[in-house]
């Protein structure tokens, strides 16, 4: 969540969206926003007056003046002194700007996370489907951009309510909101298609640039998982969907003010509800869900299993330099995901975040070299350190903002070791994941989720999803209501995305049909599905599969 979602669905009937009385209006230049009330402490309101019984407490009556006095104050310097009110509107403004360029600049540094994605996906795979693989990975920017365009930020966000750090435009307050045990429970976003109405204002197209990338990267996980026999044409149905609603579902539960955001506040015992800072769950774990459904119902490739499918037959990537070059792109790209999920330069808890997703991405891949090198292969497998890196760096994803330094570290451990044996697992029951994407994003995503309710130790989140209170997982004396509320997250984006993945990969294969011909896959996917080889001058040794120089 990138902001506290402070704002519940109203007690409502059965069916009924959630609309807020007074529409705020866009500020589509931006001249509007970031006023003297973003200024903390500058604007005073009125203090509410003291009944009867509380003028006889002492206490409450010199907290009462001490008020109505700093609000008399503020009363004649507003109108006596119109400069300083001018001067603090224009410091709320640039507070407000603030928070715009770090949105935007973070958002920017997420986006240039698409290379390290095609890299890595494109080295683990094989040189015949180099050409193929990358053309998934640029291609699902667009498709899934426009998705995101038309609908799908309508969806997610369209309910959230204020945009707090960006001059508090609320004009997104349109939330699809069902009624049951008594309490509220927002479903989906009904404002800000086509960024047009509500959503032409300046805060909501940050909040649609940052959002979008975020988007991107669950879009692209699978398309490293169901890599080397996907037919291109299946891909695109797939492309078309992700955007519009199969992210943006859960999405809005999480993010955009749902039901999981309320948790907390229709069920106290839960917590704060279910809190992912930055996407554990949100983004990853979507993502790894998709990749698990579609790999398995598309099949492992040709040659990975013996005719029994019980032996397993590796197969190795073609450029490991490429997957070692990606891994430190989307490192680098993961400072802008992380901190720059606050939406805000003028929260300094930023350098937490940046230093715990470091700290992760460190103590994630030495724990991989160390278990695979130790106890599974004998040697430290440059592929696996990697994942092991991306694993700590999904893990902390949902707890960064929330866990000291040593909670970070640990919890880097435990994704670096759980991806391994993720790894092999998978492989052993017959699902054939070509990158590790279902151990990186999915499993890691929900262990990262599962991390807030054990190691979040109580400095940050006040106000996190409109609960009071920061957010303070088992080990630090919060008990286990925060747990729960992060397992209940994790189950419902399994179930919701495998639901969801199923009907799309149906949808393709009864249209298109989701795998190649037997042929294409042998021969490699470049030249029968995108028309030209991903390397000149190559030839396919069709036995071992390798490159090998033309004569």
């Amino acid at each position: 969540m990138r902001v506290p979602l402070m704002v519940l669905a109203l007690c409502c009937s059965l069916g009924v969206p959630k609309v807020w009385a007074d529409d705020p209006k866009p500020d589509p230049n931006g001249g509007s926003t970031g006023v003297a009330a973003d200024v903390p402490g500058f604007v005073v309101t009125a203090p509410a007056e003291l009944s009867a019984d509380d003028k006889k407490d002492k206490d409450k009556v010199k907290a009462y003046d001490e008020a109505k006095k700093a609000f008399d104050d503020y009363t004649k310097q507003s109108s006596v002194e119109p400069l300083a009110v001018k001067l603090a509107d224009n410091v709320g403004h640039n507070r407000v700007a603030i928070n715009f360029m770090w949105t935007l600049v973070t958002g920017f540094l997420v986006m240039f996370m698409q290379a390290g994605f095609a890299l890595v996906e494109t080295g683990l795979c094989r040189a015949k489907n180099a050409g193929h693989t990358m053309s998934m990975n640029f291609m699902i920017y667009p498709m899934g951009m426009l998705g995101f365009y038309v609908c799908g930020f309508a969806f997610m966000f369209g309910g959230l309510g204020s945009i707090g750090t960006m001059g508090g435009y609320a004009g997104l307050n349109n939330e699809y909101t069902v009624t049951l045990f008594g309490h509220p429970f927002g479903l989906l976003g009904l404002k800000g298609f086509l960024l047009q109405g509500a959503g032409y204002d300046t805060a909501a197209f940050a909040l649609f640039l940052f959002q979008m990338v975020f988007m991107d990267t669950t879009a692209t996980i699978p398309t490293g998982g169901a890599a080397e026999r996907w037919k291109f044409s299946a891909f695109m149905i797939y492309g078309c969907c992700i955007g519009t609603i199969m992210y943006p579902l859960f999405g809005n539960w999480v993010w955009g003010g749902g039901w999981l955001a309320q948790l907390g506040s229709n069920f106290p015992a839960l917590g704060h509800g279910h809190v992912d800072f930055a996407g554990s769950s949100v983004v990853h774990m979507q993502g790894g869900v998709i990749c698990l459904i579609f790999c398995w119902l598309i099949g492992p490739r040709y040659g990975k299993y013996d005719k029994a499918g019980k032996i397993v037959h590796p197969i190795t990537p073609h450029n490991i330099p490429f997957v070692m070059l990606g891994t430190f792109i989307l490192a680098f790209g993961w400072f802008g995901f992380n901190p720059g999920s606050s939406l805000a330069g003028t929260d300094l808890r930023i350098s937490v975040v940046a230093v715990n997703t470091m700290l992760a991405s460190a103590t994630g891949a030495l724990a991989t070299t160390l278990y695979m090198w130790w106890f599974k292969t004998k040697k430290p497998d440059p592929s696996m350190m990697c994942n092991g890196m991306l694993a700590g760096l999904v893990a902390i994803t949902a707890p960064c903002a929330f866990v000291s330094a040593g909670g970070a570290s640990l919890i880097g451990i435990v994704s670096g070791i759980l991806v391994v044996e993720s790894v092999f697992f998978w492989d052993r029951i017959g699902i054939d994941d070509c990158v590790g994407a279902i151990s990186v994003h999915g499993v890691n995503g929900a262990w990262g989720c599962l991390s807030i309710g054990l190691f979040a130790d109580g400095t940050y989140g006040e106000g996190w999803n409109g609960v009071a209170g920061t957010v303070r997982g088992l080990f630090y004396g919060g008990g286990m209501g925060q747990f729960w509320a992060e397992l209940i997250g994790v189950v419902t984006c399994f179930v919701t995305l495998s639901i969801l993945s199923l009907i799309v990969y149906y949808i393709a294969e009864k249209t298109v049909g989701n795998r190649v011909s037997l042929e294409d896959e042998i021969e490699g996917l470049d030249v029968p599905e995108m028309g030209v080889p991903g390397y000149a001058g190559i030839v396919m040794d069709k036995q071992s599969e390798t490159p090998m120089p033309r004569a």
